[in-house]
C-alpha cells in the first residue's frame, strides 16, 4: 500500500492511538502528493505526475532526519486535467471539486491537532488552485500553516541536462518526464512510441507566453496532436537518475525548513 514511500513515514498505518499519544502534533509535517491521471503522449502511462510526486516525496523522507516527525498520506491521483481531457483515458476534477476535496483532507487534519500540511504537487494544471485553497484554508484557521508546493520547484539538475529549447518548452511528456520515469517506473516506457513535437505559431517578438508572467490560455490539442510537448526521444535513465537525485535532495531541505516553520506575525 505505501508504495515508494517508507512504512514508517505512511500516515495510514498508524493508528488513532498513535495518534493521539504523538507529541507535539502541531510541529508534525504531513504531505499529500499529488499528481494526475491524464495523457502524456504514447510512450507514457497516465500515472507519471502521481509517480513523480510520490517517489520524490517517498526517498525525501526517507533520507529526512529520523528526528523530524513527517508523514506523508496516500497520493491524491486525480486532479485538474482538463487541458487534457481531448485524449483519450484523462481522469480530470473541476477546480471545484479539487478545492472541495483538498479543504476537507486538510480539515480533517486539523481536527486531529495537525497544523503544518505540505500540498506537494507535480502536475503542472493545478497550482493556482492549490494556492487558492491554501490561503482560504489559513483565513479559516489561523494557526494552519498549509504550502502549495510544485516538486519541480526547488533546485534541480534540469538545468544542467535539458537544452535550452526543452527546458523553454518542453513542459509535458518531454525529456525530464521521460527521463524521470525511466528511472522510475522503467517497464512502463514506451520509448519505440516516444516522438518529439513542440508547439508551433507561438507569439514571437512578444511579451505573450504559454507559461510565465505573460500567459495566454491554451489546452493541449492547441499545441500538440501527439500529446507530447518536448522531445522525449533524448532521454535517458542516466538523467533520470541525476534528476531524480536532485530533485530528492531538495526536498529533504523543504521537509527541515517546513518543520522549523513559525507563521510570520506583524508587530503591534
Amino acid at each position: 500500500m505505501h508504495g515508494p514511500i517508507p512504512p514508517h513515514r505512511f500516515f495510514p498505518y498508524l493508528t488513532w492511538t498513535d495518534i493521539e499519544a504523538m507529541p507535539h502534533r502541531d510541529r508534525v509535517v504531513i504531505v499529500q502528493p499529488m499528481g494526475a491521471i491524464e495523457q502524456h503522449g504514447p510512450h507514457l502511462p497516465l500515472v507519471v505526475d502521481s509517480a513523480i510526486a510520490t517517489t520524490v516525496i517517498g526517498q525525501a523522507l526517507d533520507q529526512l532526519d529520523p528526528a523530524i516527525p513527517a508523514y506523508s498520506l496516500p497520493p491524491l491521483d486525480y486532479g485538474k486535467s482538463n487541458e487534457h481531457w481531448h485524449f483519450p483515458g484523462t481522469i480530470t476534477l473541476s477546480a471545484e471539486t479539487l478545492i472541495r476535496v483538498i479543504t476537507e483532507v486538510v480539515e480533517s487534519l486539523y481536527r486531529s491537532g495537525f497544523r503544518r500540511v505540505v500540498l506537494l504537487n507535480a502536475h503542472g494544471g493545478q497550482p493556482q488552485v492549490l494556492e487558492i485553497v491554501a490561503r482560504d484554508l489559513h483565513l479559516v484557521y489561523p494557526d494552519l500553516m498549509v504550502f502549495p508546493l510544485f516538486v519541480w520547484a526547488v533546485p534541480n539538475a534540469a538545468a544542467e541536462l535539458l537544452t535550452a529549447q526543452e527546458l523553454e518548452l518542453g513542459i509535458h511528456a518531454g525529456d525530464a518526464e521521460t527521463s524521470l520515469m525511466r528511472s522510475i517506473l522503467p517497464d512502463q516506457v514506451r520509448m519505440d512510441q516516444a516522438r518529439a513535437e513542440f508547439p508551433q505559431d507561438l507569439p514571437t517578438e512578444s511579451w505573450l507566453t504559454m507559461e510565465g508572467a505573460l500567459p495566454f490560455a491554451w489546452v493541449t490539442r492547441d499545441l500538440s496532436r501527439s500529446g507530447v510537448l518536448g522531445d522525449p526521444t533524448v532521454a535517458t535513465v542516466e538523467k533520470g537518475d541525476q534528476l531524480l537525485a536532485s530533485l530528492v535532495q531538495g526536498w529533504v531541505k523543504v521537509l527541515a525548513d517546513i518543520h522549523r516553520f513559525q507563521q510570520p506575525c506583524a508587530q503591534p
